[in-house]
């Protein structure tokens, strides 16, 4: 993924905060449904929740919340440290981790579906080797060669590409959902006909894909094994 996705502020020091950030809690929550925004390739910068790639996951989060009960299912956003994946240091996956520890604390453990969005959804991808996460939603995923894929077996994923991206790419995410099939995911690939990356253009199938699909892969995760 390019480093230049959006730009990057000053380095600045960073508060301390939790890395989980809830936006509907239910009395009881059943399942829980995380967002995993979109990054740079490398970045030490703070992460804000301004920055261009969180902003454009805030119409994701209303979408899927329309689309899935209300009554006991949990939304909460991965909150990152800082902006970039950082090569080895994998810093939003550390953070996607420290997030589901919190959630178990808050909710107990409960089947939870990752989506994620570019650089969020490598970090998703790789967070499913968490026994909680049943599924992930993956638009626009960062997908470089060689990504693993053995820990998807027997859970879902559904990757959603739109055809027009030019930061990261289709193909690639394609090949992910092949080699995730061939180890045993129930696995599917979407494509967004001119779609980009930012999910500016036909937003509204962006949306209504994204709610539809989360609701779909709860209804499997909440039902008999």
């Amino acid at each position: 993924m390019p480093a230049s996705e959006d730009e990057a502020p000053p380095q600045v020091a960073l508060e301390p905060a939790g890395a989980l950030l809830t936006h509907r809690v239910p009395p009881t929550a059943r399942a829980a449904v995380l967002f995993l925004h979109g990054g740079r390739s490398d970045s030490r910068a703070p992460s804000r929740p301004w920055h261009p790639a969180a902003v454009r996951m805030r119409p994701v989060v209303r979408a899927v919340a329309a689309a899935v009960p209300d009554d006991d299912v949990l939304l909460g956003t991965v909150r990152y440290r800082v902006r970039g994946w950082n090569q080895d240091a994998a810093d939003p996956l550390w953070d996607a981790r420290r997030a589901l520890a919190e959630l178990a604390r808050l909710v107990g453990d409960v089947p939870v579906v990752l989506v994620g969005h570019s650089m969020g959804g490598r970090a998703a991808l790789r967070a499913a080797s968490a026994p909680r996460v049943r599924s992930v939603v993956a638009l626009a995923p960062w997908c470089p060669a060689g990504e693993p894929v053995a820990h998807l077996r027997d859970k879902g994923l559904v990757v959603v590409h739109g055809d027009r991206d030019r930061v990261t790419d289709p193909r690639a995410s394609a090949t992910y959902v092949r080699r995730a099939l061939r180890a045993g995911a129930r696995a599917r690939f979407l494509a967004v006909a001119g779609g980009d990356h930012a999910m500016l253009r036909h937003s509204g199938t962006w949306h209504r894909t994204t709610g539809s699909a989360v609701a779909g892969l709860l209804a499997v995760a909440r039902g008999p094994a």
